[in-house]
């Protein structure tokens, strides 16, 4: 059974915090007991990134629905192997999450990281980063397209704004989204803050946070995020009420 699955049928916000690998136990004993609904654990970042540490540090963290990121350079990860090491890892973890995140610009390995997740019952959340700025809406909707083409369960879209219009053309994605769509939708940086804690309300079934250092620009930390989706989400603070 794949728990994140079932949160996600749930329609109720999650809570998604990254964690390296640097004092695991502590942190994943924190994270449950804070109220962390998804613990992303960024590989691409990890002091060592063979197939048994990495393992140890996910198993470190199985109390909770565990997202696995090997992010690239190309959209503003630390992954510093081959594709071929890459797509090893992702194989080797993907028994052991309940999603695994690959960038739909990775074509080399995008389909065989698709299968190795659908083989083991493990969500594939096939994301589009861009740090620079937000594309246009025709863009956007094509990329969206693609990752559900390539068998995507959950589509990603976190872009760089620099205005409110940028803010608005992402909300308007997940306004059109379709029923058929499950996506993720992240407006980075200060003027994007609105979407860690509003996007939800529109669609967006993950919101990212940060114990300890931001990853992503604009993130709020966990304590803010959590306090504030207690008080716009009845649904959210009931979960949390009963979990508690």
């Amino acid at each position: 059974m794949n728990t994140l699955r079932d949160l996600l049928d749930a329609e109720i916000p999650l809570v998604a915090v990254s964690f390296g690998d640097d004092d695991s136990e502590r942190l994943a004993h924190e994270a449950k007991a804070a109220g962390v609904d998804v613990a992303e654990l960024r590989i691409d970042r990890y002091s060592r990134t063979d197939t048994d540490h990495v393992l140890q540090q996910v198993r470190t963290f199985k109390s909770l629905p565990i997202l696995a990121t090997l992010r690239s350079t190309h959209e503003g990860g630390e992954w510093s192997g081959t594709e071929e090491e890459r797509l090893d890892l992702f194989r080797a973890v993907a028994p052991e999450v309940q999603a695994v995140d690959i960038e739909l610009s990775s074509r080399g390995i995008l389909a065989d990281v698709i299968s190795a997740a659908h083989e083991n019952d493990t969500l594939a959340i096939v994301s589009y980063h861009n740090f620079a700025f937000t594309p246009g809406t025709e863009e956007l909707e094509t990329v969206i397209a693609e990752a559900k083409n390539a068998g995507a369960d959950v589509v990603k879209v976190s872009t760089m704004v620099t205005s409110d219009s940028d803010v608005k053309r992402l909300a308007s994605l997940l306004l059109k989204a379709g029923a058929d769509t499950r996506l993720i939708v992240i407006a980075m940086g200060p003027i994007g803050a609105v979407s860690r804690v509003f996007f939800p309300a529109l669609g967006s079934p993950i919101t990212y946070s940060f114990i300890g250092s931001s990853s992503a620009p604009g993130q709020l930390d966990f304590s803010e995020t959590f306090r504030l989706l207690r008080t716009f989400y009845p649904d959210f603070d009931q979960r949390k009420t009963v979990e508690s």
